[in-house]
């Protein structure tokens, strides 16, 4: 059935256009009104996708507030507007810099490169993107930007702890996050590398169509190795987003304000955290939902924990799925950051591969 756009949204379904649109109408009544408020843009998804494509029921819009402070508020996140899930962070608009410096970072140079801006009362955001946009596919950027990425996996992977720090009786999750986004970074190399969207949620599944397309999947197995989950079945991936389910039901009844990332533990998060997964497990691509997986649980415990309630239940859950990835210990976790690490010669070559391919 066909779509009729009610408020952005029809009864087949809302296209990225008019999703687009909708964020574009909360910048306008919402946004705007912001103390400090510099701008809007789109980032993400919505951004990169064909105006007539179907935005999924795990997929949000992601709108990036730049704001003229140097320390903006505890970001909004993901909420329902007219019928659409926007996701709202903030920006510090000296974050953005020149030109040069948009087109050094993966994610800033993404978002200009498209026609994205929503709103521009100085004209500063139109700038940025007309010279982005003209020199983002240029080899000398191209390459800046992998290796700024590579750079951030060291970067990131220097903040696991020691492998002698004992474990304790607690799980922490925030000692976990080093090492899985760490790891999980890896993705994104080829992405920014073949002028891809480097996504968040789904960055093993769009790599893995990527690498895929050019005939190399075996380097893509090798990215799950070094997140450990390559001989993972699906059987197993389902139990653990099981558990992870009644960790997240726990979570979202609770209220953590400070926490940036509460609202992806809330009824308004929960068709991306939990639906995202289930559809990528429903795809066959369980091996690509474990990084979703661990990240979402670690934000359910963070959250509980903040919230000041007992997390203790499903601490166990969260063992288990690390032990899954060789990654439930300080040792482990140190142990595998160095694969890692060991692996950063290979990425580099990868990433020279793609960009030489998308030069031609």
């Amino acid at each position: 059935m066909g779509e009729v756009e009610v408020g952005g949204v029809g009864t087949g379904g809302v296209r990225v256009g008019a999703a687009r649109r909708v964020a574009r109408r909360w910048v306008a009544r919402e946004g705007a009104a912001l103390p400090g408020f510099a701008g809007a843009f789109l980032t993400g998804s919505a951004l990169w996708a064909p105006a007539g494509t179907l935005l999924g029921p795990a997929s949000d819009v992601d709108v990036m507030v730049v704001l003229d402070a140097a320390e903006p508020p505890v970001k909004p996140g993901k909420f329902r507007y007219d019928g659409v899930l926007l996701e709202v962070s903030y920006l510090p608009a000296a974050r953005l810099g020149s030109a040069e410096d948009v087109l050094r970072d993966h994610h800033l140079a993404g978002a200009f490169h498209l026609p994205g801006v929503l709103a521009d009362p100085t004209g500063r955001l139109e700038a940025l993107h007309r010279t982005v946009s003209g020199e983002f596919a240029a080899p000398r950027w191209v390459r800046a930007r992998t290796a700024a990425v590579l750079d951030l996996i060291r970067r990131t992977l220097d903040q696991v702890e020691p492998a002698a720090e004992r474990q304790g009786s607690a799980v922490r999750p925030e000692a976990v996050n080093a090492w899985l986004f760490g790891t999980g970074i890896t993705a994104h190399v080829p992405l920014v590398a073949a002028l891809r969207n480097p996504t968040v949620r789904s960055r093993y599944a769009a790599t893995r169509e990527l690498l895929a397309g050019h005939g190399l999947p075996h380097h893509h197995e090798r990215l799950l190795e070094l997140l450990g989950c390559a001989e993972l079945g699906a059987d197993r991936v389902e139990r653990h987003l099981g558990v992870l389910e009644r960790a997240f039901d726990a979570a979202e009844r609770v209220t953590a304000a400070s926490y940036p990332f509460a609202s992806d533990v809330s009824a308004s998060g929960r068709p991306v955290s939990i639906g995202g997964s289930r559809d990528l497990i429903a795809r066959g691509l369980h091996r690509e939902a474990v990084f979703w997986l661990v990240a979402t649980y670690a934000r359910c415990l963070t959250k509980l924990s903040l919230a000041g309630a007992d997390g203790s239940p499903y601490e166990d859950g969260f063992r288990d799925l690390l032990a899954d990835l060789g990654a439930d210990t300080p040792a482990r976790r140190h142990r595998r950051a160095e694969e890692v690490r060991a692996a950063l010669p290979w990425l580099r070559g990868l990433a020279e591969e793609l960009t030489v391919r998308h030069a031609r």
